[in-house]
């Protein structure tokens, strides 16, 4: 039993980031306020939920969790958007963030909210969640390039993490 509800978490995590990435791209493409996105999450929910062809049984056990889990990252990001956007900005040597993919935008924006405010997640989850995401939604180098900014800024909060300074 306790395989099946991890791999249920497993699953719901994912789709919750998928569904966070969905709030952010809305809110940064349709330029769409915060509170005008959570109004709005339910549905956008449920047409994420279509589109997984999730069975009733499954979408009723894990679309609270979804909806919860992506509702906070999402929060999480619209709270500290200015900070990882710049952190986005410093990394992304070559690239505005106006300039760059708005998929690949949002995704490390999704990824920097989880990595440096959820503590409970790994940031090497964080990571591999993203490249997927981009593999999945983005251009052909989209995981090459998101990987290669988030490992940066990784590293650079594992070198903080040992010398007790945070340099983001």
């Amino acid at each position: 039993m306790a395989d099946s509800s991890r791999a249920n978490q497993v699953g719901a995590r994912r789709r919750a980031r998928e569904f966070c990435l969905a709030l952010i791209f809305a809110a940064d493409v349709g330029r769409q306020t915060p509170g005008r996105i959570f109004e709005r999450a339910a549905c956008t929910l449920k047409t994420l939920i279509e589109q997984w062809g999730l069975a009733d049984r499954e979408a009723i056990k894990l679309s609270m969790e979804i909806e919860d889990y992506g509702c906070q990252l999402a929060q999480r990001y619209f709270a500290h958007a200015p900070a990882i956007d710049e952190i986005i900005s410093n990394y992304s040597e070559g690239w505005a963030l106006a300039r760059m993919p708005a998929v690949d935008r949002n995704i490390l924006r999704m990824a920097l909210a989880e990595m440096l405010y959820e503590s409970q997640v790994p940031v090497g989850v964080s990571i591999d969640e993203a490249v997927e995401l981009a593999k999945e939604y983005g251009t052909e180098d989209s995981g090459k390039f998101i990987n290669g900014i988030l490992g940066a800024v990784a590293r650079e909060l594992a070198g903080a993490s040992s010398n007790s300074v945070m340099p983001i």
